[in-house]
This record gives structure tokens, sequence and C-alpha cells, in this order.
């Protein structure tokens, strides 16, 4: 049987352009250019991504024509940053996915919030749906403390570690985790992601050389890629840092 993530990477890596921000965060993310999705589209083509995540919505009226050469994973939940609840339900299917020639789907599940099992439980049944019709599952293992810290406490190592077996122990083709705090425990973090690939969330918008220095470290401690969002299109020019990321993530 084949592996569903041969259709979204490259040599066995990730390099994922992510643009589900507009749900997630609304319109402050964006400028004049970039909350048109034609542009991050085509960052993601130009620029040799191995495939986008993106909403249904965005996905079923952009991703067209030449942006289909890049995979699409479509990215079946989402919360809007104005409520408080860590709780992000699903609004799409697997069935939409295909219909549109998505090769993979993409959930978040914020382990650690009152509401995981919900989260947990509507993630295996997109897991056995997508399996059967050979696409790829990705979970967006996101770690959720309560109270929240102002010390950004779901980034102790431990954490993340836990998030990411937590993904592998549900069967995730691969899972996007966050970068810890404590950075020489890496290889131990991707290591409980035993069977699944682990590839880095990119976050907040950071310099260069900092986005750069933990993608090389997360490779480097054996990580299978990352995910780029507000870094690559935000950034003045996206197709100089993508091809600094290809050499970090294929060599």
């Amino acid at each position: 049987m084949s592996n569903p993530l041969d259709a979204i990477s490259r040599d066995g890596k990730i390099m994922m352009l992510a643009y589900d921000q507009g749900f997630e965060h609304g319109p402050t993310d964006f400028n004049p250019e970039n909350f048109d999705p034609h542009f991050p589209l085509q960052i993601a083509r130009d620029g040799k991504f191995t495939c986008t995540a993106l909403q249904y919505g965005i996905a079923s009226k952009f991703w067209k024509g030449n942006y289909e050469e890049v995979p699409l994973v479509v990215k079946l939940n989402g919360k809007s940053n104005l409520g408080g609840e860590a709780l992000s339900v699903q609004n799409s299917t697997v069935e939409d996915a295909l219909a549109l020639g998505a090769k993979g789907v993409g959930y978040t599940i914020y382990l650690g919030s009152e509401h995981e099992a919900e989260m947990i439980g509507e993630f295996g049944k997109i897991r056995d749906e997508a399996h059967k019709n050979g696409l790829a599952v990705l979970a967006w293992m996101y770690p959720f403390i309560t109270p929240p810290s102002s010390n950004d406490d779901e980034l102790e190592a431990d954490i993340v570690a836990y998030a990411a077996r937590v993904g592998a122990e549900l069967g995730a083709d691969a899972v996007k985790i966050k970068y810890p705090h404590q950075i020489e425990k890496l290889p131990w973090i991707i290591e409980n992601a035993v069977g699944t690939k682990a590839i880095l969330s990119g976050g907040e918008k950071v310099t260069d050389d900092v986005l750069l220095e933990k993608i090389s470290n997360f490779m480097k401690a054996g990580g299978a890629g990352a995910a780029l969002g507000r870094n690559a299109w935000q950034h003045p020019e996206p197709l100089q840092l993508a091809e600094k990321v290809a050499q970090l993530i294929f060599g």
C-alpha cells in the first residue's frame, strides 16, 4: 500500500504553505497584497512548496489552474479568535476535500482543552474516512494549558512531546507541532511521534534568522519539514525565503 504522504511530500519531507489564518486570526494578518489568496498560492507554486493548506471556502474558489500544481490539504476545522474556548470543530468534510481533488486533510486538536474529547472523537472519524480514500491525515497538535500562562507553558518540551505522542497514538500520518522552549529536547520530542512525521509549525512572524535557525534545529533533530504561513506571505521577498527554507529541509 502506498504512503498517502507521498502525494504531499518530496524525498520524504514536507514544506507546507499554510493560509488558513483568515479564519483563525481575521484580517489583522493581511495587507492589501496578501489578503488575496492568489498571492500566497503563487508563492506556494513558484516557491516549490510540497503542499498548501487551505480552508474549504478558499480552496473551492481559488485553488484552480496552475495553483493545482501544488497538492492541496484541506483544513477541516477551525475557530475564530473572538471566542475564549479552545474548541475547534469540523466545518467541512473528507467528501468535500475529495471533490476538490485534495491529497490530504488537516485537523487541529487543542490537547488539554476541556473540549479535547470532542475534537479527538471527531478526528478519529475523519482519519478513518480519509485513509479509506487514500488521503493523508495531518494533525495540528497544539497544547492548551488552562488557565493560560504568560510564560507560554504549552511550549515546555514535555508538553510538546506529549502532543506529538498523542498525534501518533491517534493515527495521524504527520503532526504539526510547535517549537519548544528547550531546544536541546527536540530529538526527544520528535522521537515521541513514533512512526509519524513531525513538521514544525511556522507560528508567529519572526525575523529570518530566527525562523531559519528554528527550522535548521528541527531538521537536525529528525524533523520531516515545516509549515510556513505568515513568515512566507508577509515576507517582502517570499521566494528568496522559500529557497533558503527548502535548502534546510531538502538539503
